[in-house]
């Protein structure tokens, strides 16, 4: 039997007078508390009401860290293949590159062919996602304003290209909150690799601090301290006990503080993740014919480090998690940052993902999963048409492709077009603002209506811009 411990009415005002940070002790000492507002006006643990219904429930985004080349998967170019070896300078105007080392022109090492009913042109990089297009809408049209990583990827991820913004899943869960009291709302599964800009990719910016992203490696370590390390839980309640004593007494002397009701919030989720996460973890509950599906049985380590975090994201979008990001394993290429070896780099990063993501979709599709998820597959910037140096590829920012599936998805699409040398945009060009805007419809949310107050005027994810990708939905 519980042993409820009795308060006094004093000690019950005192508590409540905390807000969120008193709530959330509440149930971390056991005792039931009705669900209230934090004082960001989220209601904690609970859906909000979205703006309209919701397609989504949860993303899943496939960060291809360094710039995947597009002329290399998703954007095929015969002109390359004809005029390969050839002066760029007489053929185009030429922008200055991130490091200028401009060679000739370079047609694609992989092959292309046409998968599915509707005909998507893949190259040979990706067999399994290729199997998969009919679900893809793929959007040849991205542009960035940025040619640099550090503030691409702080473009991708927070809406500008500055460090210190909130990134896109700490502003999902803001808009709508978490489905789950025992998990994080927005976890990062780390293969290996920090990016460029580190951890500000995923921070919380000036929303409050419990919306930054946890981070969580698949394996039997997913992340530190996950293990109780007290002897008895009876003595890890009085620590806690003891911790909520502290900060309720420096609340009391000094208001109301996001970032210690933040790292009360934690403590309370830290507490709770410690009995769900090993389960999460815990792959060895699948079956083997869903093991080999993603991949896990690979020769290629690389393949089995990302089928894990693959398999551990479709167990997070059945546990209610809103926004889980995918970083890339650390194969001996850096990231799909091919300024020479394109070939080597390519098809050892495309080797590591290719299964697990193809396998992925097929499993949330057969679970039914796919039509409340949103699978995005993106990354910064594209790479040039002709070569930096004599074997690699430079960035580029005025074109690349990205993909998108599930949740409202208008499968087998391809949308907007580049030149006949996949170097800019000629048809529909596509901003990292309209991204963020079409994510955020599909979950419900209203870009222009989702916003905070900070430095005196009301900010959103997509800043002053952002349409919603229309053509590419149902």
């Amino acid at each position: 039997m519980h042993h409820h411990q009795c308060y006094s009415r004093r000690e019950m005002l005192s508590l409540c007078k905390n807000g969120f940070g008193g709530l959330a002790l509440f149930s971390l000492l056991g005792i039931p508390a009705c669900k209230s507002p934090d004082p960001t006006g989220n209601l904690l643990g609970l859906g909000q009401t979205p703006h309209y219904p919701a397609r989504a429930k949860s993303v899943i985004f496939l960060y291809m860290d360094g710039g995947i080349s597009q002329v290399d998967s998703f954007d095929p170019k015969p002109r390359l293949t004809l005029e390969n070896g050839q002066d760029p300078y007489r053929k185009f105007k030429v922008d200055a590159t991130q490091f200028n080392n401009i060679g000739r022109i370079l047609k694609s090492p992989w092959d292309f062919k046409q998968y599915g009913e509707s005909g998507i042109w893949v190259s040979d990089l990706f067999p399994h996602i290729a199997q998969c297009v009919d679900d893809l809408a793929v959007v040849r049209s991205m542009v960035s304003d940025f040619p640099e990583h550090t503030n691409a990827n702080y473009f991708l991820h927070t809406g500008i290209g500055i460090q210190g913004r909130p990134s896109m899943g700490a502003w999902v869960n803001y808009g709508l909150g978490s489905e789950n009291e025992d998990l994080p709302g927005y976890v990062v599964l780390d293969g290996g690799l920090i990016p460029p800009g580190g951890m500000d990719n995923f921070k919380n910016g000036f929303l409050p601090a419990s919306y930054q992203a946890s981070i969580l490696r698949a394996g039997p370590q997913p992340l530190a301290n996950i293990q109780p390390l007290e002897a008895s839980e009876e003595l890890q309640k009085k620590k806690l006990r003891l911790a909520r004593q502290m900060d309720d007494s420096l609340l009391g002397k000094i208001g109301e503080e996001d970032q210690i009701n933040a790292a009360i919030h934690n403590y309370e989720l830290a507490f709770r993740m410690q009995a769900a996460v090993p389960e999460l973890n815990d792959l060895n509950s699948e079956t083997e014919a869903t093991r080999r599906l993603y991949g896990l049985d690979s020769d290629d380590p690389h393949t089995r480090s990302y089928a894990a975090q693959c398999l551990l994201a479709r167990r997070l979008v059945e546990r209610g998690v809103r926004f889980i990001e995918l970083t890339c394993p650390r194969v001996a290429a850096d990231r799909w940052d091919q300024h020479d070896n394109l070939k080597d780099g390519h098809e050892r990063n495309a080797h590591a993902v290719d299964q697990p993501i193809a396998g992925l979709l097929r499993d949330l599709k057969h679970r039914g999963l796919l039509e409340t998820t949103l699978v995005v597959f993106a990354g910064e910037f594209g790479r040039t048409p002709f070569a930096q140096g004599t074997n690699g590829r430079d960035h580029n920012p005025s074109a690349f492709s990205i993909w998108m599936a599930g949740a409202g998805v208008k499968g087998g699409t391809v949308y907007g077009q580049t030149d006949e040398y996949g170097y800019r945009v000629i048809d529909k060009p596509t901003t990292i603002h309209d991204l963020h805007a079409t994510m955020l419809h599909l979950m419900g949310i209203n870009h222009e209506q989702l916003t905070f107050r900070f430095s005196g005027r009301d900010i959103r994810l997509t800043d002053v811009a952002g349409e919603v990708i229309k053509d590419i939905l149902v």
